[in-house]
């Protein structure tokens, strides 16, 4: 098993185990900690995807686009976290208006 396989492995191990996240819980921290787990599974799959075959470099376009989507993570996790303040600030509660509490 090669390097790259097993890191595309883990990326959709990690992929999955967010998806099921995403899914069972209702509470939204935990939600946006599965979306955040989900892009870290995206990101190793780039990440393995790179590599080429023999002595040749690894291809930079999917290093370039994991260093941005970083950055979009982040920044999607700051807006995420925020509106769950104010959902909680006008509900009382971290979860949706129509879903019960975990």
């Amino acid at each position: 098993m090669s390097v790259p396989f097993l890191y595309a492995l883990v990326g959709i191990g990690l992929f999955c185990l967010g998806f099921h996240g995403l899914i069972v819980y209702d509470h939204l921290l935990r939600k946006i900690l599965a979306i955040n787990i989900m892009g870290s599974g995206v990101f190793l799959v780039l990440v393995a995807l790179a590599k080429r075959g023999g002595e040749a470099a690894p291809d930079p376009v999917p290093h370039a686009m994991v260093i941005t989507g970083i950055v979009v993570a982040v920044s999607a996790t700051a807006l995420a976290l925020g509106l769950m303040l104010k959902v909680q600030a006008a509900t009382g509660h971290a979860v949706l208006p129509g879903k019960s509490r975990d």
